[in-house]
């Protein structure tokens, strides 16, 4: 298994239509000035979160339980900026959506840039043959509130080809978040 390159990203990009929108180069500038890098880096594809959040809120005193989880537990919010509460958490999705090579597996990192304001976002992987939007997860690990930018650069997705095709990819077990868009809460 190894690490695939920006010019198999490209490659996979055009062909299959691996990742929508797509932006061949790392951006970092806008018409409004810098932002947060996005778009195909040396090894990976740094993804942007849209302007859909749910902001965690405990107003009803719920209890997290991922078999039962309670959707009033989220403020909806539509907007190019997002503030995450004092040690709490937000889900958004990535503005891409992914289509997963049946011979790849790729995995979701934070970004730096983020991580050095104490902002995570949760290592998740992507399986062979999953596609949709991705729900991200930040977590504000900081006792003061902390601000998330839509559109810009939030996570890097490192892509790992497979020394051979696996027997039953995500697609195969129609998986419970295939073809997902929008914010997905968690399923059982």
């Amino acid at each position: 298994m190894g690490i695939k390159s920006d010019s198999w990203i490209r490659r996979m990009a055009a062909e299959k239509d691996m990742i929508a929108p797509f932006e061949a180069q790392q951006v970092r500038n806008s018409d409004e000035g810098r932002v947060i890098s996005y778009g195909t880096s040396s090894y990976g594809y740094d993804i942007r979160c849209s302007d859909e959040f749910k902001i965690f809120t405990n107003i009803n005193s719920a209890i997290v339980d991922p078999k039962n989880f309670d959707e009033n537990s989220f403020v909806d919010v539509k907007s190019d900026i997002c503030i995450i509460p004092p040690n709490s958490f937000v889900l958004a999705r990535t503005v891409e959506y992914l289509k997963i090579p049946r011979d790849v597996l790729t995995i979701c990192l934070g970004k730096s840039t983020y991580a050095r304001c104490g902002i995570i976002v949760n290592v998740t992987p992507l399986e062979p043959e999953w596609e949709g939007h991705v729900t991200l997860e930040f977590s504000n690990t900081t006792p003061l509130p902390a601000k998330i930018y839509a559109n810009e650069g939030v996570a890097q997705i490192l892509f790992l080809g497979a020394d051979e095709i696996c027997e039953t990819s995500y697609g195969d077990r129609a998986g419970k978040y295939q073809g997902q868009t929008g914010v997905t809460l968690p399923k059982t």
